[in-house]
C-alpha cells in the first residue's frame, strides 16, 4: 500500500459526495485548500442518485397527473372523455418512461455536480475510504488501488441508508425500498407503504395521484408523526377522501412473496394482501466499518456521529455532516453543516447551525411546508404566544385555481409580535413558506409582513392576511 503525505497542511479530504460534501468541497476550495473528495458512487450521492431527485421528479410527475385529473372541474375537457364523467375520465402514467427520465434527470444532475467539483479545483476520488487515524485516510480506488493520504481537515459527508427489518426483506421486485421503486416498469396494482414518515407518506401520495391503489400502513394514531398536526389532519382526511386506505396504529409484523404479489402481516393478525410493498421505515448511517473507533470519533447507540453547533466531532481536526450525523435528515441541512465545517475549521467567519430557521417540506399532494416554532411549542407557551391559522379556501386565487385544502399558520411572540415560525399546507408550500422563513430569520414582526405588498389575487395573500389578523392595539 502506497502512502501519500506529501502536502498534508492545508489539505482537506471529503469522505462522501453528497450535498454535505460537495458542498463543503467547494468552499473548501474557494477558500484556498487543497480538496480531495472521496466517493464510491456518483457525485451527488444518494440525495441525487436515489433519494431526493428522483423521488421529487416522480413526485412533480404525480402533481401533474392530479392537475390533469382534476381539470374537467375548472371546464377542460379532454378529447374522447365521457362528459358525464365528473372526475374527468382517465389519465395514466407510462411508468417505464417516467422512470426513464427520472433516472435520466438523476444521472445529468450527478455529472454536473462533478463537473463543479473540477471546475472549482477538487480532485474527485472515485472509491472508498475509511479513517487510519485523526489525520490519515485509507482509500481503496474502484479500480483496486489502495493507498493512505494525510490530511489537516477530514470531513465525514458519509449519509444513510434505508433500514430494513428482518421479517421483510427487501427483493427489488415485490418488496421494496424507496432506492428500488425506479426499477419498476409497470404500475403496482395496489402498493403497500409500511411506514407513514415522510417518506411514505410522499410515496403513497404520488403512487395514489399516478393512479395506484394504495394502502399506507401507519403504526402511529395518524399520518406524519411529529409534523404539525393540523395539517397531518388535512393530509390525512385528503388521502382518504381521494380513496387511500389509511390503516392507523398498525404495525407491520411482516412481509413475505406471495404467488401473486406480497403478504402483510400486522401485529394484531391482520392481513392486508397487494401487488407490491415499499418498505419506508427510517434510515440507518453508514458509519459502520468506517474507523470511526480508531480515529476515536463518538457514536451515538443509533450509529450517527456525534457533533456540535460548527460540524466538529469529539476528535478535534475531523467534521461530520449530513444524514450520518442525525441533526435534521434534510438536504439543505447537511449542505449548511458541510459548509460551516469547512468555514470553521479554514478560519473563515462562521455562525452555528440554527435549527430553529431550518425551513423543510414533505412533498405530498398538500404540500407542508414548516419553518421555526411548532404546535408542540405553542402548547408549552399558550400565554407568551399568538397564533392564527387561515383556510386557503378563503383566498379569492386559491378559489381561481380550485385549490379546497390547506392553510396558512403564523406563529407570533405575543406582545412584540415576533414572527417565530410558520405552517404552510398545499400546493407549492415549498414555495410559499419562504416569507416566513424570511421574517424567522430577520425576526421581523406581523405588522412589517402584513404591511408588504402582494400580488392580488395570489396565494401569497393569505400570508400577509394572517399577520394582519395577529396586529395586537396598544
Amino acid at each position: 500500500m502506497n502512502t501519500q503525505f506529501e502536502s498534508a497542511a492545508g489539505r482537506v479530504i471529503i469522505i462522501g459526495g453528497g450535498p454535505g460534501g460537495y458542498e463543503a468541497a467547494l468552499v473548501a476550495a474557494q477558500l484556498g485548500a487543497d480538496v480531495m473528495l472521496i466517493e464510491a458512487n456518483r457525485c451527488g450521492g444518494a440525495a441525487v442518485v436515489t433519494d431526493v431527485v428522483p423521488s421529487k421528479s416522480l413526485i412533480a410527475t404525480a402533481e401533474m397527473m392530479d392537475e390533469i385529473s382534476g381539470s374537467y372541474k375548472l371546464g377542460i375537457r379532454i378529447a374522447g372523455v365521457d362528459e358525464a364523467d365528473d372526475e374527468g375520465g382517465t389519465v395514466s402514467a407510462d411508468l417505464k418512461a417516467v422512470n426513464k427520465r427520472i433516472m435520466n434527470l438523476a444521472d445529468a444532475q450527478a455529472t454536473h455536480v462533478y463537473e463543479g467539483l473540477v471546475r472549482a479545483g477538487v480532485k474527485v476520488i472515485k472509491g472508498r475510504a475509511t479513517l487510519a487515524d485523526r489525520d490519515r485516510v485509507t482509500v481503496v480506488e474502484a479500480g483496486g488501488t489502495e493507498y493512505e493520504l494525510e490530511a489537516s481537515t477530514i470531513l465525514l459527508a458519509v449519509g444513510a441508508h434505508p433500514r430494513e427489518l428482518p421479517s421483510a426483506q427487501p427483493d427489488g421486485e415485490r418488496i421494496l425500498s424507496w432506492t428500488q421503486l425506479y426499477d419498476l416498469d409497470t404500475l403496482p396494482q395496489h402498493l403497500i407503504v409500511v411506514g407513514s414518515g415522510v417518506t411514505g407518506a410522499e410515496f403513497a401520495s404520488a403512487y395514489r395521484a399516478l393512479g395506484v391503489k394504495v394502502t399506507l400502513v401507519s403504526s402511529r394514531d395518524k399520518v406524519l408523526p411529529g409534523q404539525d398536526e393540523d395539517a397531518a389532519d388535512v393530509l390525512e382526511f385528503v388521502f382518504r377522501n381521494k380513496g387511500m386506505n389509511v390503516l392507523s396504529r398498525s404495525r407491520a409484523q411482516s412481509v413475505e412473496r406471495t404467488d401473486s404479489g406480497v403478504l402483510v402481516t400486522l401485529a394484531d393478525g391482520r392481513r392486508v394482501e397487494g401487488s407490491h410493498c415499499l418498505m419506508a421505515v427510517g434510515s440507518i448511517p453508514n458509519t459502520t466499518d468506517l474507523g470511526l473507533e480508531a480515529a476515536g470519533v463518538k457514536v451515538s447507540e443509533s450509529g450517527h456521529i456525534a457533533v456540535d453547533g460548527v460540524s466538529r466531532t469529539s476528535r478535534p481536526g475531523i467534521y461530520a455532516a449530513g444524514d450520518c450525523t442525525g441533526v435534521l435528515p434534510l438536504a439543505s441541512v447537511a449542505a449548511m453543516q458541510g459548509r460551516i465545517a469547512m468555514s470553521h475549521a479554514l478560519g473563515d467567519a462562521v455562525q452555528p447551525l440554527k435549527l430553529r430557521n431550518v425551513a423543510s417540506n414533505v412533498f405530498t399532494a398538500p404540500e407542508i411546508a414548516t419553518v421555526g416554532f411548532t404546535q408542540s411549542d405553542y402548547r408549552d407557551n399558550p400565554t407568551d404566544i399568538d397564533t392564527v391559522m387561515l383556510p386557503l379556501d378563503t383566498n379569492p386565487r386559491a378559489k381561481m385555481l380550485g385549490i379546497k385544502d390547506g392553510f396558512v399558520k403564523i406563529f407570533a411572540r405575543r406582545g412584540s409580535g415576533s414572527i417565530l415560525g410558520g405552517v404552510v399546507v398545499g400546493p407549492r408550500a415549498s414555495e410559499l413558506i419562504l416569507p416566513i422563513t424570511m421574517a424567522v430569520e430577520n425576526r421581523l414582526t406581523v405588522d412589517q409582513l402584513s404591511a408588504s405588498f402582494v400580488v392580488y389575487p395570489s396565494v401569497s395573500g393569505s400570508l400577509t392576511e394572517a399577520s394582519r389578523k395577529l396586529h395586537r392595539h396598544l
